[in-house]
């Protein structure tokens, strides 16, 4: 049986370089800070939500 070495351990693969643009989380837009502080739309999306968990529960009462 011949004596075979272990082949040396490789570098991990790199990952995103520190202080790209990649690194950052994107900064939301005009409309979208607009929309988050524009009442009639969060009273909307409210609203909605809670339809869709009504939905949801009369679903699981049956």
């Amino acid at each position: 049986m011949p004596n075979q070495t272990p082949a040396p351990p490789t570098a991990p693969p790199p990952g995103p370089a520190p202080y790209n643009e990649g690194y950052f989380a994107p900064t939301p837009t005009p409309l979208t800070r607009a929309m988050r502080t524009f009442l009639p739309w969060q009273l909307w999306r409210f609203a909605v939500i809670n339809v869709r968990m009504l939905v949801m529960i009369a679903k699981s009462h049956d």
